[in-house]
């Protein structure tokens, strides 16, 4: 089902009402969109996005599922770009939360506003949780570049699961344990999911286009960060020299 814009709320609230209901482990309410299952919430932002941003050329896109080490990913991707604008000691990073610098586009930018503010200095680095299939046109088009890290999804399941035990607001029922967490799991009914369309979606595209996607493994990421640093730092265009992988500058 698609969305297209209206020329008033209540158009956009009857085509919320229409959309099938589940809810997350904490209770919050989702919403199926195009085959995923979104937070309530970021709906709006949800359409917003697929409707109004257009790529750059330049653009890098961080993808993932939550709880996936996307903020880790941020971190290096931010570093790698800018490392010949700042040195470590003056790296934003030092004071600024990744979510910060490199805003969701669903949960942050077009949440706030249908037009937000993204005259970021290139190249922008954004983040999504948005399925490759689901991305608007203008990012599959475009010559940017994609990241996407996937994590194994049973550990992925219990990051989120403890993650949203610390923050569940009093306004939801939980769900009772982490074995009617897994039964969501199943039925593919959990934030941003269904886990296996994420994943395969970006490992298609990662297959069709590699000089776009790059599709990253947490766990290989974190057995062998050099080898995967310089992956990402190849992919992205921003190749260490001889000279910086003598000296170790990574």
């Amino acid at each position: 089902m698609n969305f297209m814009e209206t020329a008033n709320e209540d158009s956009f609230q009857e085509f919320v009402l229409n959309l099938p209901r589940g809810k997350d482990w904490d209770g919050a309410p989702l919403l199926l969109y195009n085959d995923t299952w979104y937070p309530a919430y970021c709906i709006r932002g949800v359409v917003s996005f697929q409707q109004n941003f257009r790529a750059q050329a330049t653009d890098i896109i961080v993808a993932s599922l939550p709880k996936s080490a996307t903020t880790w990913l941020k971190a290096l991707t931010f570093s790698v770009v800018n490392r010949d604008r700042y040195s470590p000691k003056e790296s934003p990073l030092t004071t600024t939360p990744p979510r910060e610098l490199m805003p969701f586009f669903e949960n942050d930018l077009y949440l706030k506003s249908p037009n937000p503010d993204l005259d970021f200095p290139p190249p922008r680095i954004l983040a999504c949780h948005t399925h490759y299939t689901s991305l608007p046109q203008s990012i599959r088009d475009s010559n940017c570049k994609i990241v996407y890290i996937c994590r194994n999804p049973l550990d992925q399941a219990v990051s989120y699961f403890h993650f949203l035990r610390n923050i569940v607001s009093g306004s939801t029922k939980p769900l009772s344990s982490i074995d009617e967490c897994f039964e969501n799991i199943c039925r593919g009914v959990q934030s941003h999911g269904p886990f296996w369309n994420s994943m395969l979606s970006y490992w298609k595209a990662s297959l069709e286009r590699p000089d776009k996607v790059l599709f990253l493994k947490y766990e290989e990421l974190k057995e062998d960060i050099i080898l995967n640093l310089k992956r990402l730092a190849e992919f992205l265009g921003f190749p260490f020299t001889e000279v910086e992988e003598k000296e170790g500058s990574y």
